[in-house]
This record gives structure tokens, C-alpha cells and sequence, in this order.
């Protein structure tokens, strides 16, 4: 065998036992849970940060989510919010853009649904004017409904 490949071994008769860990700066039981107080007085001071109102969760957004929770399939006796058919709701500035889908491109409500929904949000105050945009993909299924609408339905 080479040198180079040789296996060295080394005896060790004993090993140096490694430090113990110390903690100096111990928090008692007392301190911590004033630190816990300060804490959560301190979050329930804050104030909730402003939401734009065309932004999720502001007036604007849920005035018009609300509208489109007043707008049902005339097939399923569900409103189409909780079935599932709005994608995306866009507010900019008063211009309102629903991004929906219909439960198939065959629904006999393929042609009136889009104009209703547009009217619906078009009336909801703060709303210049309002946009459908219709789209097949991704194609509607049962999963995008709500739990609201499958227990409506008897699927839960």
C-alpha cells in the first residue's frame, strides 16, 4: 500500500469533558408574564391600518362583492359570488372589472349573466362604470364554490 492511502490511528485515553452551559440573565416566572401584559396591551392599542376603499376589505370592494352576492344561477339556487363564478374583482379609481366564468360555455344564461352582473355593480354607489370580462379558463368546477353553497346544495 502507498503511503498516501495509509490509515493513521490514534489512541485517546480519555476526553476533556466540554463546558457547562451557565445562564446568567434568567427571566422569572413574574417577569415574563409582564412582559406578556406589555405586549398584548400594546397590540390591542393599535389601530387597524386604513384600507383603501377599492381594496380588499375596504367599503367600496365589499359593496360590490355584496351586490354580486344579490345575483343567483337561475339553475342552482345559489348566488354566483358563493358558487364560485367571480375570479377577480379590480376596483381602480371608481372602474370596476369583474373577471367571471359561467358553469358551462352552454348555459342558457351565457348572454344575459355578463350584462347582469355589469349593471348590478354598475348601480353600487361609488362605481363609475363596470366591466365583465368573461373567461373559460380555468373552467368552473365544484371545488371553487363556497362551504355556504355546497351545504345550500346538500354536498357537505
Amino acid at each position: 500500500m502507498s503511503e498516501d492511502r495509509m490509515i493513521k490511528v490514534e489512541e485517546v485515553t480519555s476526553v476533556e469533558a466540554p463546558p457547562k452551559a451557565r445562564v446568567e440573565d434568567v427571566e422569572t416566572a413574574p417577569e415574563k408574564l409582564e412582559r406578556k401584559r406589555d405586549y398584548l396591551e400594546g397590540f390591542l392599542a393599535a389601530k387597524p391600518a386604513e384600507v383603501a376603499q377599492g381594496a380588499v376589505g375596504g367599503d367600496l370592494y365589499e359593496a360590490v362583492i355584496d351586490a354580486l352576492k344579490e345575483i343567483f344561477d337561475p339553475e342552482i339556487p345559489v348566488n354566483i359570488y358563493d358558487l364560485g363564478l367571480i375570479y377577480n374583482v379590480e376596483i381602480d379609481e371608481g372602474h370596476v372589472l369583474v373577471t367571471m366564468t359561467l358553469t358551462t360555455p352552454h348555459c342558457p344564461v351565457a348572454e344575459s349573466m355578463p350584462a347582469e352582473v355589469e349593471l348590478r355593480v354598475g348601480a353600487v354607489p361609488g362605481v363609475g362604470d363596470a366591466e365583465v370580462n368573461l373567461v373559460w379558463d380555468p373552467p368552473w368546477s365544484p371545488q371553487n364554490m363556497s362551504d355556504e353553497a355546497r351545504l345550500e346544495l346538500g354536498m357537505l
